[in-house]
């Protein structure tokens, strides 16, 4: 990303980074006016902009890997799919009546290999947000997704999926059109599956709004993405009824990736570039194009009785617990 840009979405923990990163450039501008040899300070600020970048997002608190997850040029599925497929044909409509832009999918190539891939879409500015519903999708959008994964299984071609959403539409037009049967009905088709379906959180994945294409036989989430039962904004809202707690309430939702891979929810963590997948985009596709490629390898070479039963035992262990006695 250009420096001038980022500084434009400037989060509040990398304001200083970014002044350290305007003095170097102000010294290199001097030393170029005025013939001077700077190479040896500023290779030392350098180095020092390196180990402070490093400290800076090796310690980030939950709150601030939120911020991070819902960055405004944080990569979305479009750019990702962009980036790591040979061919790509988006496919629109439910066949009800709908086309949801909050969720998008379609057909694709990944080295060479057909598949189906399908995701959230958030928008790069507010006119595109509004246009894609802050990628909250609506039930036409989920049943898009679920007639997309049907043609996948029909035709034999895996499924993956890209989440990143901060749940799905709560209106009451939703409500109306179905928002809890089309969820459901998702859920429960996507345990029947033949093909491997791998997800992926690629931002933030929050609520019935993300499992609504998060059944899988591998799931990768990466290292600045969270992935909760609900927002902390509303979760502090219910249990202290004061939205003002939402970075408590990050912490206490365990809500990381190192949390949720911990807790046995995730199967992989994908490294993003030090500052985070905004500010590599291209290094961060590539990541998540290699861990993909070689999850898909891994679940061909099981049997299809093999993966749906690894998909429904993964499932069946997540919120299992011991009771201890005194």
């Amino acid at each position: 990303m250009p420096k001038t840009e980022r500084r434009i979405f400037l989060l509040d923990f990398e304001k200083p980074l970014c002044e350290l990163e305007s003095r170097i450039d102000q010294i290199r501008e001097l030393a170029a006016e005025n013939q001077v040899d700077v190479s040896e300070e500023i290779a030392q600020l350098e180095a020092r902009a390196e180990q402070l970048r490093k400290e800076i997002f090796s310690t980030l608190t939950p709150a601030q890997r939120l911020q991070l997850a819902r960055h405004p040029r944080r990569p979305s599925t479009l750019d990702y799919i962009q980036a790591i497929t040979d061919e790509w044909l988006e496919l629109h409509g439910d066949r009800s009546g709908s086309d949801d832009p909050a969720l998008i999918g379609g057909v694709a190539r990944l080295n060479g290999r057909p598949v189906v891939m399908l995701g959230h879409q958030k928008g790069r500015d507010t006119k595109d947000n509004i246009v894609r519903n802050f990628g909250m999708a609506s039930p036409g959008g989920y049943r898009k997704a679920i007639r997309l994964m049907e043609h996948a299984n029909k035709f034999k071609m895996p499924v993956l999926t890209f989440i990143d959403t901060p749940g799905a539409n709560p209106g009451v037009e939703g409500e109306r059109l179905g928002q809890g049967e089309a969820i459901a009905y998702n859920l429960r088709e996507m345990f029947s599956f033949d093909v491997p379906i791998i997800c992926t959180v690629i931002g933030e994945g929050g609520s019935g709004g993300a499992l609504g294409i998060g059944v899988a036989d591998r799931l990768l989430m990466f290292e600045h993405s969270v992935y909760t039962v609900a927002s902390p904004e509303a979760c502090a809202a219910i249990l202290w009824k004061d939205a003002k707690k939402a970075d408590q309430a990050a912490s206490a939702l365990k809500i990381t990736s190192w949390d949720l891979q911990e807790l046995g929810l995730i199967d992989q963590i994908l490294p993003e570039p030090t500052s985070g997948a905004h500010a590599e985009p291209l290094e961060a596709a590539a990541t998540l194009k290699q861990a993909l490629w070689v999850n898909l390898e891994q679940l061909s070479e099981m049997t299809t009785e093999q993966r749906k039963q690894l998909r429904y035992q993964k499932f069946r262990q997540m919120g299992k617990f011991e009771e201890l006695h005194h």
